[in-house]
């Protein structure tokens, strides 16, 4: 595979960063959203393909919910290889080998969507989909080496933004060819030239930065410092309900409400979309405001919807179920932003602690961030397959999935306290510089 390194490479550098380094990051940022959209799109393909699944499928909800759980399951552990892939492959290189990889999942389930296929089949089909949630891991990590710390609450908002709107644009594609009475296969058919062409983009235009080396002694230091956990348990309240919801919401709508195939589709996609569209501004909020604030009241109002969903869903108030249910997505896209936000904010404070400054501070945040950012991926990831798996459980017992949002309510309690205990009170902050009579760095700043 041909290369295109960049041997030199410090963002940290205003001058460096003027005059040459933010028009390449920013390239690389574009086709890196490419790559990491059409991974998302082949990731939820299954949110999709279900409701194509009519009785002559043979497949109970309960059924449905287990096959886009396994897709999720599969997609948040293979981010963890992903995000090791960066600094062993190169960034576009990765990116080749990540995008032309989605071929794989989208041909076999061009084959298989036929009544008449075994469960397993089904199964095993969704579960290589999986491989489009890596993208997102690896294309994170990449993207953080190429910005300063000053622009990355913006630039992963902005990478993950335009990853997640790959969740309703595939199901507004979805939409447009069952109401066009197509089948599943005209679906898949229309997003197979698109994986070739992210994957032409990234050998083009995208670059490999050689400073950015797998360090195994960053991956155990990750391992081991506790900010990693507790910010895996904040993304799992975040990214993993984003995730979970896409894949569930159009299930929800057909079982509980009885919505048809294209009665849901119609819907569906409004609360991805818009989720992933304000992915963006929360990491802006969080540049302005500290990562930290932002996720705690964002925690408070993803509380308040769920309350409205829960309420919604006992009066069997379809309006009102929709309309919270799309807040919460919305809600979901603000708290993505702001906590990956907070990820090399924590570890920079860090290293200001241990009295380092400038290049070395940053050097030192760039290098654990980029390992915890994996391992906090697929652990955020795992709520998503918990979300569904609580679906299919709610569904069974009791018909509704009342008691799943419950637990869902309890669970955003659990990580507003966190937020608040960890990182806003006063007793949170970092040991002051060694070195220097600063003040005192909180982590309500990252």
């Amino acid at each position: 595979m041909a290369s295109r390194w960049i041997e030199q490479w410090d963002p940290e550098d205003e001058a460096f960063w003027e005059a040459r380094g933010e028009s390449i990051a920013r390239r690389n940022l574009v086709f890196s959203i490419l790559s990491e959209h059409i991974g998302f799109s082949i990731w939820t393909l299954w949110s999709v393909l279900v409701l194509f699944m009519g009785p002559e499928y043979g497949i109970d909800p309960a059924g449905k919910f287990f096959l886009v759980a396994m897709a999720t399951l599969v997609g948040a552990f293979i981010r963890v290889p992903y995000t090791f892939a960066v600094a062993r492959f190169g960034g576009r290189n990765w990116t080749i080998v990540a995008a032309s990889m989605l071929i794989l999942p989208t041909a076999a389930a061009f084959v298989v969507m036929e009544p008449g296929t075994s469960y397993t089949t089904f199964m095993l089909v969704a579960m290589l989909t999986g491989v489009g949630g890596g993208n997102f891991a690896s294309s994170m990590t990449n993207i953080n080496s190429f910005f300063p710390l000053r622009k990355k609450g913006w630039a992963l908002g902005l990478n993950a933004g335009g990853g997640n709107i790959g969740v309703p644009v595939v199901q507004l594609a979805g939409l447009a060819v069952i109401g066009a009475a197509g089948g599943p296969r005209v679906l898949l058919g229309i997003y197979l030239p698109f994986i070739a062409l992210s994957a032409i983009c990234a050998a083009l235009f995208m670059d490999n930065l050689a400073p950015v080396k797998n360090d195994t002694g960053a991956a155990k230091d990750a391992v081991r410092d506790p900010h990693t956990w507790i910010m895996s348990f904040l993304y799992i309240g975040t990214f993993g309900s984003f995730i979970g919801y896409s894949f569930a919401f159009g299930l929800v709508l057909q079982t509980q409400f009885g919505r048809t195939p294209l009665q849901a589709a119609s819907i569906t996609f409004i609360g991805p979309l818009l989720g992933s569209l304000i992915r963006p501004v929360g990491g802006r909020l969080a540049d302005r405001f500290g990562g930290a604030r932002i996720t705690l009241w964002n925690f408070l109002g993803m509380g308040v919807a769920t309350g409205v969903v829960v309420l919604a869903s006992v009066e069997k108030s379809l309006a009102l179920f929709t309309t919270a249910f799309i807040v919460l997505f919305v809600l979901t896209g603000v708290g993505n932003g702001s906590t990956y936000k907070m990820i090399p904010g924590i570890f920079h404070a860090k290293a200001v602690a241990k009295g380092m400054s400038g290049e070395a501070a940053a050097a030192y945040g760039r290098r654990l961030s980029g390992a915890s950012m994996g391992l906090i991926g697929a652990v955020g990831a795992l709520g998503g397959l918990g979300i569904n798996l609580a679906f299919r459980q709610s569904f069974l017992t009791a018909g509704t999935g009342t008691s799943a949002f419950v637990a869902f309510l309890a669970f955003y309690a659990a990580c507003f306290a966190v937020t608040w205990a960890v990182y806003l009170r006063r007793t949170a902050t970092a040991v002051q510089p060694v070195a220097e009579a600063k003040p005192q760095l909180s982590y309500a700043e990252v």
